[in-house]
């Protein structure tokens, strides 16, 4: 049921899903998507045989639109969305969308639930959600012959509600979440539903998410939750080579190229050992994602070993990674690399 905009206390809101008012939907069939268009947030129809609901196939993205001090609607490279997005599609055998059209889309979707984005001082967010799925019937292991393209959004808080506060983290010696030649590097529907319960686990033991080693050795870091993961290492900055089964992340790439670029500092895509974090040339950690944009990490464990960073508080370069990135993204800090959009 929708939520009339001002009953919400913008300033206490969690990760959830709250109702706004319109969503965009987009239809391909016989070879061709619809213009699609901007319809009420409500239900869907689907046949009990359509392929996402059988077999999984589904994408989705994730951004948000932040309102900057002085009122403007900012979207941060939401082009970059587009690129996974697609690359998605590929990997699961499902239509590419137009690049134009998906960004485009999301604006629209974007200004017709303006009302829902939280004002800047709440520090929350506009959530938008695109999706594609496969809607079409379908008996056989075969790729769906109809999609929708659906895009909605919710106002939202931070993602880990510690905020920019450092958490802890569980190495899992029992769950991986993605595997040489599988689907890790895209946003697949299906790759999230494996790690409910080892979150779940994790969190019942006090901890606030699990970071995954590598499928085959069990040693490289993968990834945290649903966040990249990067450790600061003799003012270098590590963060696990993508071969395939991390996710592309677009905070990610930002993030390398703000240290890069205004911190000075070497960066390194690599294999990343666990054991790395355990030793003292490790001085910092945080995960990155449109969700968690950077988030600190106060610890790590495996098993009975437990390494503390920095009395878990945030360190040094984490805090200046977020400052600039939230910085540019409210247009409190001048963008040197034309990452953000403005929507009028």
């Amino acid at each position: 049921m929708q939520v009339n905009s001002k009953d919400i206390d913008f300033y206490n809101l969690g990760f959830g899903f709250i109702e706004t008012n319109k969503m965009f939907i987009s239809d391909y069939k016989n070879g061709n998507w619809d213009e699609g268009n901007l319809v009420p947030l409500g239900l869907i129809q689907l046949s009990p045989a359509a392929s996402i609901l059988n077999y999984g196939q589904g994408i989705f993205e994730g951004l948000k639109a932040l309102r900057a001090k002085n009122g403007t609607i900012t979207l941060f490279r939401p082009e970059e969305n587009a690129k996974r997005f697609n690359r998605s599609a590929e990997r699961l055998f499902m239509p590419r969308i137009d690049s134009k059209k998906f960004v485009d889309s999301i604006k629209k979707v974007v200004k017709a639930n303006e009302e829902y984005i939280p004002p800047y001082e709440s520090g929350g967010s506009l959530y938008i959600r695109p999706l594609m799925i496969g809607s079409g019937p379908i008996l056989g292991i075969a790729p769906a012959d109809e999609y929708k393209f659906i895009i909605f959004s919710s106002p939202v808080g931070p993602y880990f509600p510690e905020g920019f506060k450092a958490i802890d983290l569980e190495i899992s010696t029992k769950y991986t979440r993605s595997s040489v030649g599988g689907t890790g590097f895209s946003k697949s529907c299906s790759n999230y539903a494996g790690t409910m319960m080892p979150a779940k686990e994790a969190k019942s033991r006090g901890f606030s998410q699990v970071l995954y080693l590598d499928s085959i050795h069990r040693e490289y870091v993968n990834e945290v939750g649903a966040a990249n993961f990067c450790a600061v290492m003799d003012n270098t900055l590590v963060t696990p080579e993508l071969d395939g089964t991390i996710l592309e992340g677009i905070t990610l790439k930002s993030v390398l190229k703000l240290s890069e670029k205004k911190l000075n500092m070497r960066t390194e895509e690599r294999k990343l050992s666990y054991k790395e974090l355990f030793t003292d040339a490790c001085t910092e950690c945080f995960c990155t994602g449109t969700a968690a944009v950077i988030t600190p990490i106060g610890s790590v464990q495996i098993e009975h070993s437990l390494k503390v960073f920095n009395k878990k508080l945030p360190g040094e370069i984490t805090t200046k990674l977020y400052q600039l990135l939230t910085g540019i993204q409210r247009l409190e800090i001048k963008d040197d690399f034309n990452w953000i959009h403005e929507i009028s």
